[in-house]
C-alpha cells in the first residue's frame, strides 16, 4: 500500500477524520475522497503527501481554514475544495501553487479578498471561488493568468470595477461576475475576448450604455445583463454576429416593441425581458421559437396570448406577470407539458381556467391572482403531485371553496373572490399545506375542527368573512402556527386559553424558509409572489413573502368574542403584534402581556376593559403602538422606556379615567407612578417602515433538464452542501 499512487474512495458515507493511514501514503498522486461525510478541519498533514498531483475533497463537510500546509504540495495540479463549510481567508500564498491548472474553492464561506499572489499560477485554466464572502476589488494583476478559460466570481461580494487588463486573457470562455457589487461600466475591451462563450454580468451596480460592441463576439452562447444600472440605446440598429442560448436584458430600459433581433436568435432557449418598458402584442415570432425559460413580466404588453405558444412542449417557465393581457387562455395551454412554473397574475385575463391546465404533470408554481376569471367550478388539480404553489387571489371566482388540490401542496391562496359556504373537510387532505390564505370571501359556518388536522399549517388567514361560533380550542394542536388572522368575522365565545400551546408563536421555528431551487443550469431569474396583507400597526400592509418565517401574529379582532384575557396569551414571546380590539372582552388586562418581549404593536381597543394599564407593559421594548382607547380603564399610565413615547392621546381616549403625561392629563398626588424594572434599551429588531408593498422570492431557473432540487427547506441536514447540484444554479 505504501505505493499506492492513485487512491479514490469518493460517494461513499465516510465521516469523521481522514485516516492517518491515507495521509501517510507518501507516493500517492491521486486522492479522491469527493461525496463523502467528512466533516472536520482538513488535516494539516495533508502537507506532507508530496508528489500529490491531483486532490479531490470537495462535497463535503469540512469546516475551518484551508490549512496553509496544503501549500507544499508543489507538484498539485488540481486542487478541489468546493462544496463545503471552509471559511477564514484564502491563504496569502496560494500563488505558490505553481504547477496548478484548476483551483476551485467555490461554495463555501471564505472571507476577505482574492490574494494577489494568484497571479503567479500562470497555468491556471480554471478558476472558480464563486458563492463565497468575498470582498474587495477584482485584481487587475489577473491579467497575468493567460491560459485561463474559466474564471467564475459570482455571488461574492466583490466591489469595484471589472478591470479592462481582462482584455489580456485571450483564451477566455467562460467570466461569470453575477451577483456581486460591481460599478462602473462594461469595459469595451472585453470585446477583444474573441472565444468568450458565457457572459454573466447581471445583479451587480454596473451603470452606462450597453456597448454594441459585444455582440461582435461570434462564440457568445449565454449574454445575461440584467439586473443593473445599465441603458440599452433603442435607436441602435445592431445585427448581432453571436447565436445565443440565453439573454437577459432585465430592467435595460428596453423601449417600444419587443426587439426584432431577437427573433433571428434561432438557438436560443431562455430570454428574460422583465422590469423594462415594453409595449405592444406578444409577438408571433416570439411565440413561435422554442424557449425553455420566457420571462416578461413587469411591462407594458397588451393583447391575449397566441395559442402556438403553448404548442411548445419545451417551454419550462413562463412568466408573464403585471402587464396588460386580456382575454381568455387559449383552451390549448395544456400542450406546453413540460410547464413547471405558470406566471400571469396582474394582468386582465377573464373567462375560466381551462381544463387542460390540469395536464401539467411537473407544475410547481400557478400564479393566476390578480385578473379577471370567474366560474364557480375548476379543473382537477388533485392528479398533480409537483403543484406546491397556487395563488387565485384576487378574481372573481365564485361557490365553494375548491378542494381538488394535491395532496402535497404548500401554498394555497384564494383571497379576494366571491367563494360562499362552507369550508369542506377535503382542505385537510392536503398534509402539506403550509399557508392557507381564504380572507375577503363570504365563507359562513363556524370554524371547522378539521382544521385542526392539518399540523403542517404555518399561516391560516381567514379574515373578512363571515365565520360563526366560537374558535375551537384544537387550533392549540396547530403547533408550527405563526401566524393566525381571524379578524371581521362573527365569532363569539372566549379566546381560548389553549392558545398557550401555539409553540410557533412562542419561539419562531425556521419554517417557512421559501427556497425554490431549481436546477435548471445557468439562468438567474427572479419571481415575485403576493404579499400576505394583515391589519399591521392601525393600517393594512403587506408584508413581504419573502420575510414571512420572521413574523408571528395574532389578530382576532372585529369579532364578538367576549370573557377575559386569558393571562396565557403572556407565553407567546415570538408575538409581533397582538390584536384583540373590537370586541366584547372584559376583566383587567393581563400583567403577562408584558412578557410579550418581541412585541411591536398591542391593539386592546373597543372592549370593556377595566382596571389599570399594568406597568409590565413598560418592559416591551420593542414596542411601537399600543392603543387601549374605548374601554373602561383608569389610573396612570406606566412611564419609563417606551412607555413615554406612547403620547398620542387618540390610543387612550374614551376610557374612564385614566391619567398621566402621555395624554397630558395630571394624576391626583395620592396616585404613585407605575414604572418600570430598569431594563436595557434596544433598537427595534426590524423597521416595518421598510417593508414595501412589493415582494420578492428569488428563485433560480435555468437551460437544461428541468428537475426540481427543493422548495421548503426547514432545515438544512448535516450534509446539505453534497446533496446540492455541481451545476451553474
Amino acid at each position: 500500500m505504501t505505493k499506492l499512487q492513485q487512491l479514490s474512495l469518493l460517494g461513499n458515507s465516510f465521516f469523521g477524520e481522514i485516516p492517518a493511514s491515507i495521509l501517510n501514503l507518501k507516493e500517492l498522486k491521486v486522492l479522491n475522497l469527493r461525496y463523502n461525510l467528512f466533516d472536520v478541519n482538513i488535516p494539516k498533514g495533508i502537507g506532507n503527501m508530496t508528489k500529490l498531483q491531483q486532490l479531490f475533497l470537495d462535497d463535503n463537510s469540512f469546516f475551518g481554514e484551508i490549512p496553509a500546509s496544503i501549500l507544499n504540495l508543489k507538484e498539485l495540479e488540481t486542487l478541489d475544495l468546493s462544496y463545503n463549510s471552509l471559511s477564514m481567508e484564502i491563504p496569502i500564498d496560494t500563488g505558490n501553487l505553481s504547477n496548478v491548472n484548476t483551483l476551485d474553492f467555490s461554495y463555501n464561506e471564505l472571507t476577505g479578498t482574492i490574494p494577489l499572489s494568484i497571479q503567479k499560477l500562470t497555468k491556471l485554466e480554471t478558476l472558480r471561488l464563486e458563492n463565497n464572502l468575498l470582498t474587495g476589488t477584482i485584481p487587475s494583476s489577473i491579467q497575468k493568468l493567460t491560459k485561463l478559460e474559466t474564471l467564475r466570481l459570482e455571488n461574492n461580494l466583490l466591489t469595484g470595477t471589472i478591470p479592462s487588463s481582462i482584455q489580456k486573457l485571450t483564451k477566455l470562455r467562460e467570466l461569470s461576475l453575477e451577483n456581486n457589487l460591481l460599478t462602473g461600466t462594461i469595459p469595451s475591451s472585453i470585446q477583444k475576448l474573441t472565444k468568450l462563450e458565457i457572459l454573466q454580468l447581471e445583479n451587480n451596480k454596473l451603470t452606462g450604455d450597453i456597448s454594441s460592441c459585444l455582440f461582435n463576439t461570434k462564440g457568445l452562447k449565454h449574454l445575461y445583463l440584467g439586473g443593473n444600472n445599465l441603458i440599452w440605446n433603442n435607436n441602435t440598429k445592431i445585427v448581432p454576429k453571436f447565436m445565443l442560448e440565453g439573454l437577459s436584458m432585465k430592467s435595460c430600459g428596453l423601449a417600444g416593441e419587443i426587439p426584432d433581433w431577437i427573433s433571428k436568435q434561432k438557438t436560443l432557449e431562455d430570454l428574460d425581458l422583465s422590469e423594462n418598458q415594453l409595449e405592444g402584442m406578444f409577438p408571433l415570432w416570439l411565440a413561435e421559437m422554442n424557449l425553455i425559460n420566457l420571462i416578461l413580466s413587469d411591462n407594458s404588453l397588451k393583447g391575449s396570448l397566441p395559442p402556438s405558444l403553448f404548442n411548445n412542449t419545451n417551454l419550462g417557465d413562463l412568466q408573464l406577470s403585471r402587464n396588460n393581457f386580456y382575454g381568455e387562455l387559449p383552451g390549448n395551454i395544456g400542450n406546453a407539458s413540460k410547464l413547471m412554473v405558470l406566471m400571469l397574475n396582474g394582468n386582465n385575463f377573464s373567462g375560466k381556467v381551462p381544463e387542460s391546465i390540469a395536464s401539467f404533470s411537473s407544475l410547481k408554481i400557478l400564479d393566476l391572482s390578480n385578473n379577471s376569471f370567474s366560474g364557480n367550478t375548476f379543473p382537477n388539480f388533485s392528479f398533480m403531485q409537483d403543484l406546491q404553489i397556487i395563488d387565485f387571489s384576487s378574481n372573481e371566482f365564485s361557490g365553494e371553496i375548491p378542494t381538488n388540490f394535491s395532496q402535497g401542496t404548500r401554498i394555497l391562496s384564494l383571497g379576494k373572490n366571491h367563494f360562499s359556504g362552507r369550508l369542506s373537510g377535503n382542505l385537510s387532505y392536503m398534509s402539506e399545506l403550509e399557508y392557507l390564505n381564504i380572507h375577503d370571501n363570504k365563507i359562513t359556518g363556524e370554524l371547522p375542527h378539521f382544521i385542526c388536522q392539518i399540523s403542517t399549517l404555518q399561516i391560516l388567514n381567514l379574515q373578512n368573512n363571515s365565520l360563526q361560533g366560537s374558535i375551537p380550542d384544537c387550533i392549540s394542536n396547530l403547533t408550527n402556527l405563526r401566524i393566525l388572522d381571524l379578524s371581521s368575522n362573527h365569532l363569539v365565545g372566549e379566546i381560548p386559553a389553549k392558545f398557550k400551546n401555539l409553540a410557533g408563536m412562542i419561539e419562531t421555528p425556521d419554517g417557512f424558509s421559501y427556497e425554490s431551487a431549481f436546477g435548471l443550469q445557468s439562468f438567474t431569474i427572479e419571481t415575485k409572489i403576493n404579499d400576505l396583507f394583515v391589519n399591521w400597526k392601525k393600517s393594512k400592509r403587506g408584508l413581504s413573502f419573502n420575510n414571512l418565517k420572521n413574523y408571528s401574529l395574532l389578530d382576532l379582532s372585529m369579532n364578538q368574542l367576549s370573557g377575559e384575557i386569558p393571562a396565557s396569551l403572556g407565553s407567546l414571546k415570538a408575538l409581533k403584534l397582538l390584536n384583540i380590539s373590537h370586541n366584547n372582552l372584559s376583566g383587567s388586562v393581563p400583567a403577562s402581556l408584558g412578557d410579550l418581549e418581541n412585541l411591536e404593536s398591542l391593539d386592546l381597543s373597543h372592549n370593556n376593559l377595566s382596571g389599570s394599564i399594568p406597568q409590565s407593559l413598560a418592559k416591551l421594548q420593542q414596542l411601537t403602538i399600543l392603543d387601549v382607547s374605548n374601554n373602561k380603564l383608569t389610573g396612570k399610565i406606566p412611564v419609563g422606556s417606551q412607555m413615554d413615547t406612547m403620547d398620542d392621546p387618540n390610543f387612550y381616549a374614551n376610557n374612564s379615567r385614566l391619567c398621566g403625561m402621555q395624554i397630558r392629563v395630571p394624576c391626583p398626588e395620592n396616585l404613585s407612578p407605575t414604572y418600570p424594572p430598569e431594563v436595557e434599551s434596544k433598537e427595534t429588531w426590524f423597521s416595518w417602515e421598510g417593508v414595501g408593498i412589493g415582494y420578492a422570492v428569488g428563485f433560480f431557473v435555468a437551460v437544461g433538464n428541468l428537475h426540481l432540487i427543493g422548495y421548503f427547506v426547514p432545515t438544512k441536514p448535516p450534509n446539505h452542501r453534497r446533496q446540492q447540484r455541481r451545476q451553474r444554479i
